[in-house]
């Protein structure tokens, strides 16, 4: 107890336990609300998860980024499951070719489809957890990286994202 009655380890132990306590409290209302409100949650989830915490997904780590010439590589050989997660309208004025248009507020509940309803609605195969060609893309790799967080913790832990995004891809590809 007199850790936290003053000095400097005191004060830290104070500031550690307030955002531990502040982090499982967000985390404990984007649950209750995404499973009351839906669109709500996913909108509370983006605000919540938008930096990377402690042993998740990070823009600085590459076994979960794919790059330009990584991707260009993986369409070229046909081995990647890409998913574009930005809104209808977005996909609609320009994408990627061969990707699969999952809005990032659906995205949750798209990857909770079984296999066969999956298919059914988007026309492709539906990924597998172990799956290592998993690719998600937005516009600049910020929803890409809230899809990637989604994933993981559904247990699709070999998923990557593009960080360029297709605002990287138009740029080097020129718009078509």
């Amino acid at each position: 107890m007199s850790a936290l009655h003053g000095g400097p380890h005191g004060a830290l132990v104070v500031m550690m336990m307030s955002f531990v306590l502040s982090r499982t409290f967000c985390q404990a209302i984007a649950e209750v609300n995404r499973k009351a409100c839906p669109t709500f949650g996913s909108y509370f989830r983006t605000f919540t998860s938008s930096g990377p915490k402690c042993g998740e997904a990070s823009d600085n780590d590459p076994r979960y980024v794919v790059t330009y010439t990584q991707l260009k590589t993986m369409l070229a050989n046909h081995n990647i499951q890409l998913f574009d997660v930005r809104n209808p309208d977005e996909y609609q004025a320009g994408r990627i070719a061969d990707a699969v248009n999952i809005p990032l507020d659906t995205l949750e509940e798209s990857l909770k489809l079984g296999p066969k309803h999956f298919q059914k609605k988007f026309k492709v195969e539906a990924p597998g957890k172990n799956d290592d060609n998993i690719v998600f893309h937005c516009r600049t790799g910020k929803r890409s990286l809230n899809a990637l967080e989604i994933a993981h913790q559904l247990g699709f832990s070999r998923a990557r994202h593009y960080k360029g995004g297709y605002s990287e891809w138009e740029e080097k590809e020129g718009k078509k």
